[in-house]
């Protein structure tokens, strides 16, 4: 199998860090959850329910993607929002061969999912700008969609398996 980097993605909410660490474990490479890679200001700024800037997002974006490119000569999983394309391409421009897994998912559950998070640093008031701000995986780009009313198991499964089959 070809080093895997995997980029599992979708707005706050939708499972990333749970669905990535399962995605790791069944390929067998290190998990970075992209949150801890956020600056402490951009942190502070969404803790205080200010959505970030795309200047904001730059920088983290590119270490999101050194990340994932540097962590293990074995490859990698990210959990990280990657909300648009050009934030996707940020990310490409350190890790070109980069898969993408947007998980997707309807507002209300995710928004439930968000409010049963104690102690998270982004607050269910800042869901509607993720969505808002989203676009969808495209066609043309290396990745898949998936529904997160499925278990996490299940879409850590689909996405190991997407990974094998593209090696």
């Amino acid at each position: 199998m070809r080093r895997p980097q995997v980029v599992v993605m979708g707005v706050s909410g939708s499972g990333k860090s749970t669905v990535g660490e399962q995605v790791a474990e069944l390929l067998g490479v290190p998990f970075v959850d992209g949150d801890a890679l956020h600056p402490a200001a951009n942190v502070a700024k969404m803790a205080s329910g200010v959505p970030l800037t795309d200047d904001d997002r730059i920088p983290w974006l590119r270490a999101v993607g050194r990340a994932l490119a540097e962590t293990s000569p074995e490859g990698a999983v990210v959990a990280c929002s990657a909300l648009k394309r050009s934030y996707r391409d940020l990310i490409r421009s350190e890790a070109p061969d980069a898969l993408f897994a947007e998980l997707d998912g309807d507002r209300a559950l995710l928004a439930a999912r968000m409010a049963a998070r104690p102690g998270h640093f982004m607050p269910v008031s800042l869901l509607d700008s993720q969505l808002a701000t989203l676009e969808p995986l495209q066609p043309e780009e290396h990745g898949l969609r998936l529904d997160v009313s499925r278990s996490p198991a299940e879409l850590a499964d689909a996405i190991a398996g997407a990974v094998r089959a593209a090696a």
